[in-house]
């Protein structure tokens, strides 16, 4: 493994994985009549990423986890997160491969040229 893949292990991302779809499921989210379509759960994806596009506009350090009055964590890296939890989400409930289409792409990735097509981001 490259050195700054090196905890992004097989078993790391099976871990992330289940227990993301686990808890989901004992939160009922995945009972009969309470299942999600597959658009929600990649929408609910993009969901956390405008809340932390609206962390980012009022001005939140990239960094900074902070807490509401509940206790709940807030902040750009907690809305991160969510979208990990997301996609490992839907990925343990449709056996979707993550972890070797991390693999795959991360190598394939590592062929392109510098800024494949001159691309400014």
């Amino acid at each position: 493994l490259p050195l700054g893949f090196a905890l992004l292990t097989l078993q790391g991302i099976s871990e992330l994985i289940n227990d993301s779809y686990k808890t989901a499921v004992e939160k009922g989210w995945w009972e009969a009549g309470a299942e999600r379509e597959v658009g929600t759960a990649l929408m609910l994806m993009v969901t956390e990423l405008a809340e932390a596009m609206e962390e980012h506009r009022h001005g939140r350090a990239l960094d900074e986890i902070w807490h509401a009055e509940s206790g709940k964590p807030e902040g750009i890296p907690v809305e991160l997160a969510d979208v990990i939890i997301r996609i490992c989400d839907l990925a343990g409930h449709h056996k979707i491969p993550l972890n070797r289409a991390l693999r795959e792409k991360l190598a394939y990735n590592k062929t392109r040229p510098f800024r494949h097509g001159n691309k400014k981001a």
